[in-house]
């Protein structure tokens, strides 16, 4: 049976014209990059072009996704990983319906991803928004620790403080340590969320000691393996997939520098200077550094001894270096954002501290998007 196919009128492309465009440029590029011909590319650009002037929107194919989604990893200006960006495994979710769906979708990705510490960065895209009707997943990271206000002040990680709220308002209730898993909690279409207690065997945790301090594994100190950032937006030539949590391996200073020592998160730097016997009082004693050091090198001595992939600080700089040489290689400028790219231990030795680089956004790429909560 043919369809009936109404004309095109002007307000169709006025509505569509910044759909088009994208759509278009992205097609383009990515055909290109796949070393498609030239007319396979304008015969896909007619045909996502009709599909716009019909529904309004368009679906993409599962490679234009999968490279959509490597691209996007590409483009990501405060990522310092982004050599390995090709090396992308992409789930295509788009067809699940359900929460339970979902969920279990998530927990094979977590499986996969984790592969018993020998980490293999990983997507999982769920269905594009569509109109008001959208797939969210209120988790920061897939797998993230709780955070409690007690009376005696905060336990566990303060960053969590308003997502377990929201988890214990749904009934959930954690263990009250510092390290308590917290659970998912998966939207569809503005319903209300579904709450899944994590499997406690898909997460994998470091326990943390150091190379020469003994007492250092007597402060019951760990870190999950795997950072799985899944509350951020993938956008792929104009169609916006708002569920579709990333992962890759650990840079030992996102843990060591950030996650275990910023003063608003687990604040440990005074109790390791104290362990450590370091003066702290006066900031000329540069217990801070000294503490610091010693934090980073327990959690990469703690990994590696672990096998669990982690990279250091300077092996992720001069993996950068090779990235930002391929990218001229291929001549692709390479933007980036200089804050995140230095890293926050001894950034002036290493390269990237000496350059500048534009901060400008290139699509595909991944957006932060507004808590659901």
């Amino acid at each position: 049976m043919l369809k009936c196919i109404r004309p095109l009128h002007w307000e169709d492309i006025v509505l569509n014209q910044d759909l088009f465009r994208e759509a278009a440029s992205f097609i383009r590029i990515s055909y290109k990059e796949l070393h498609r011909q030239e007319q396979e590319t304008e015969n896909r650009i007619q045909e996502v072009m009709e599909e716009i002037r019909l529904t309004g929107t368009y679906s993409h194919t599962y490679e234009e996704l999968e490279h959509g989604a490597k691209m996007a990893w590409r483009n990501s200006n405060r990522c310092i990983g982004r050599l390995f960006w090709d090396s992308l495994t992409v789930f295509d979710r788009r067809d699940l319906a359900t929460e339970v769906e979902i969920r279990d979708a998530l927990f094979q990705h977590i499986n996969f991803a984790t592969n018993e510490g020998k980490i293999r960065p990983a997507i999982s895209v769920f269905r594009q928004k569509n109109s008001e009707n959208e797939v969210r997943i209120w988790n920061h990271q897939l797998i993230r620790y709780a955070g409690y206000e007690t009376e005696c002040g905060i336990l566990g990680d303060p960053h969590s403080l308003d997502f377990t709220r929201k988890c214990e308002e749904m009934g959930w209730r954690g263990e009250g340590t510092r390290f308590d898993v917290l659970p998912l909690l998966i939207q569809i279409d503005g319903n209300t969320p579904k709450l899944y207690e994590m499997e406690k065997e898909l997460v994998l945790e470091v326990p943390l000691r150091h190379p020469e301090y003994k007492w250092f594994a007597e402060m019951d100190l760990k870190w999950y393996a795997v950072p799985f950032i899944s509350d951020m937006r993938l956008e792929i030539g104009g169609i916006e997939y708002t569920a579709a949590p990333f992962n890759g391996w650990y840079m030992g200073t996102e843990i060591g520098a950030r996650n275990l020592a910023d003063e608003f998160r687990y604040h440990l730097l005074p109790l390791i200077a104290d362990q450590m016997g370091l003066n702290r009082n006066k900031n000329s004693s540069l217990w801070k550094d000294r503490a610091l050091v010693e934090l980073n090198a327990s959690v990469l001595h703690s990994f590696n001894e672990d096998k669990v992939t982690i990279v250091d600080h300077h092996t992720a700089a001069s993996q950068f270096r090779v990235f930002e040489e391929k990218e001229k290689a291929a001549s692709r400028d390479v933007t980036g954002d200089w804050t995140w790219l230095i890293p926050p231990i001894s950034p002036a030795a290493t390269h990237i501290f000496h350059n500048s680089y534009e901060n400008g956004i290139v699509k595909p790429n991944y957006f932060y998007q507004e808590r659901p909560y």
